[in-house]
């Protein structure tokens, strides 16, 4: 499992970090091996959903300058 995550992230040596990864991607695994530390394997990649930017909306088309209203220039 660590040698899978580790070639889906281009590389093909196993780190600490793909083990840490395999671990806690597997129920059973991480059951297991709740409370080890494994040292130099880091966290999880996780973004919390609020700092995420905030999907807009489609612009609407501007209207023409004719239906745009009186202009400025004088």
């Amino acid at each position: 499992m660590a040698g899978k995550a580790a070639t889906e992230n281009g590389k093909t040596r196993i780190m600490p970090r793909y083990i840490m990864m395999a671990i806690k991607y597997d129920d059973e695994l991480n059951l297991m091996l709740k409370g080890v530390i494994i040292a130099e394997a880091g966290v999880l990649p996780n973004i919390q959903k609020e700092l995420l930017p905030k999907k807009t909306a489609k612009k609407k088309e501007s209207k023409p300058e004719a239906e745009a209203g009186p202009s400025q220039e004088y």
